[in-house]
């Protein structure tokens, strides 16, 4: 498809934004990057994923402990993604930029790639939000749908029901595909697999304990950030190829905060629950998102724009079932 355009106003709502949130950080002597409490978060949360991934493999936990701990690598790992390779990738972890790429870099030590990311997620994704056709987040065809401009399979009737599922097994297909041929397979090329104790076994699948784990907390988190029941999808204007608003009022029609006052969740999902702030300013550091909302939901406010908010993380998961039933069914 075409690459459409955002709306263009003389003084627009996102130059307004920038203007009062530079102004914060100038007043006050901060700095937008990320500051010491980040950089303690981010060695605690390293130290622990090094922990135990060395006692799960090297020390042999009893089945119990180590179904615990696979649980628990599963939320690390997510929490390492969220707010140390989210913050690098965006240039926000530190003001060194060699921090910021080694802060990116450990998504491919968990077997990504933060150059697909960067151009997935920075490029498209922040630019086009809730675009069909271009933002690849709303893209899940044929198994979800995610949007009205989708096709609509008999399947989706369902998908409200089923996506638990799906959102476990993001991080296998992110990652992972061809070790789990060879599993079933009982060889490797052309050479049978010598045989399996079962304790091979469950080291198997203990890790599919953890990756399961994670990509359920990933694909929750991020999409109640956009596919809840009142944001928006917008469509470019077929004869201009526009989208209606311009690009700030764009970002916060399509994203919705979530348990925001909860500070247990805005530590571990790294100011991800206040997305609104992330995709208006990426740049700045999520351990500044709570000052900066007071600042946007009030311009917000001033110029008549829906700041949309879901005060528990189970309102916002509601949401995101009741959605999906109705992208489902609709």
């Amino acid at each position: 498809m075409a690459i459409p355009k955002f709306a263009t106003v003389p003084h627009s709502f996102h130059a307004e934004l920038k203007q009062r949130i530079g102004d914060y950080f100038d007043n006050l002597g901060k700095s937008s990057t990320g500051n010491f409490s980040l950089f303690a978060k981010a060695i605690i949360l390293m130290s622990v994923f090094i922990f135990l991934y060395i006692h799960l493999v090297f020390f042999t936990p009893v089945i119990a402990l180590a179904i615990a701990e696979c649980v628990l690598l599963g939320c690390v790992v997510s929490a390492i993604g969220f707010n140390v390779m989210h913050d690098g990738a965006h240039g926000s972890f530190s003001k060194n930029k060699g921090l910021n790429r080694a802060a990116a870099f450990t998504l491919n030590l968990l077997g990504g790639n933060s150059f697909m990311w960067n151009m997935k997620h920075n490029v498209v994704h922040h630019a086009y939000t809730n675009v069909d056709g271009l933002d690849d987040d709303i893209n899940i065809q044929p198994w979800m749908r995610m949007s009205e401009t989708q096709k609509k399979y008999k399947l989706h009737k369902y998908q409200h029901l089923y996506f638990w599922f799906l959102y476990c097994l993001l991080y296998i297909f992110w990652i992972f595909l061809l070790d789990y041929k060879k599993y079933f397979a009982s060889k490797v090329g052309g050479v049978p697999l010598k045989k399996m104790e079962l304790s091979d076994h469950f080291v198997f699948w203990g890790f599919l304990v953890f990756t399961c784990v994670a990509g359920l907390v990933l694909s929750l988190v991020f999409q109640l950030a956009h596919t809840v029941e009142h944001t928006a999808f917008p469509i470019a204007n077929v004869e201009t190829n526009r989208l209606e608003d311009e690009w700030a009022i764009h970002q916060i029609k399509t994203t919705a905060n979530f348990a925001t006052k909860n500070r247990v969740v805005s530590w571990l999902v790294g100011g991800l629950n206040f997305q609104i702030e992330h995709h208006l300013f990426p740049k700045i550091s999520h351990v500044h998102y709570p000052a900066i909302s007071k600042i946007i939901r009030q311009a917000c406010q001033e110029y008549g724009i829906t700041y949309l908010e879901y005060p528990r993380v189970r309102l916002a998961v509601a949401s995101h079932v009741a959605f999906l039933r109705e992208m489902g069914r609709k």
